[in-house]
């Protein structure tokens, strides 16, 4: 069972576009996975179009479009056109990560993926979006494999895709949607392995033991 979600700003934001690429694929896959996110996007799209088009036709056109009659149809060939696949029908890709097969959400399937590459049991393959210092990775955990603890210089989120991980709080299962600050510290490891989509937007600072001495390396290898 998801026990963790985007806050209600998140979800807000995302509905009004505001959001990076990576945190809005982020949320669309959350939202794959998670019929209670899933309802409430829904909810929040129909109130807004309910609110644009409460809008006079004339003060419509005027204050929020500019289209013209051409754009119109090209809009209504594309809505009609049959051929064109629902997000929902789309067939799922599949990775292989250390002879372990794993299906992807389907919002990943537009997105260039990297080969993983890695040390011991924690895999990286980089997710290319062009957003300068926010990375986005999918990240292998093979079993009983564990990050060094560490906090965080800028935001973390990870987006639990398949298998279990803990850390100093709490269990997560798929779905779940975790983002951290400055204000935590943590050292995740997980008993059978698992992937996730892991978004950063600086390098971590690791606090204990030998891990430490990467800190001066961190801006390279985030």
């Amino acid at each position: 069972m998801i026990k963790f979600h985007p806050t209600d700003e998140l979800l807000t934001q995302y509905v009004d576009g505001q959001l990076p690429a990576s945190l809005a694929a982020a949320i669309a896959i959350h939202t794959e996975m998670c019929p209670h996110c899933s309802k409430a996007i829904a909810a929040k799209t129909q109130t807004q179009a309910a609110d644009i088009f409460s809008c006079g036709e004339n003060q419509l056109n005027e204050d929020h479009f500019d289209i013209s009659f051409d754009s119109l149809d090209m809009l209504d060939n594309i809505t009609s056109d049959d051929s064109l696949v629902e997000p929902s029908d789309a067939a799922q890709l599949s990775i292989e990560v250390k002879n372990q097969q794993f299906k992807l959400p389907r919002a990943l399937n537009s997105m260039e993926i990297n080969k993983f590459s890695g040390i011991g049991k924690i895999s990286r393959a980089k997710v290319e979006l062009g957003e300068g210092q926010v990375h986005t990775h999918l990240l292998y955990m093979a079993p009983n494999g564990e990050v060094p603890q560490h906090t965080h210089k800028g935001f973390e989120l990870t987006l639990l895709l398949d298998g279990t991980f803990k850390d100093d709080m709490g269990e997560y299962t798929p779905g779940d949607f975790i983002l951290l600050d400055g204000e935590h510290q943590h050292s995740p490891m997980s008993e059978q392995g698992c992937l996730c989509l892991t978004v950063v937007s600086d390098a971590l600072h690791f606090t204990q033991g030998i891990s430490k001495l990467l800190n001066p390396l961190g801006k390279l290898i985030y």
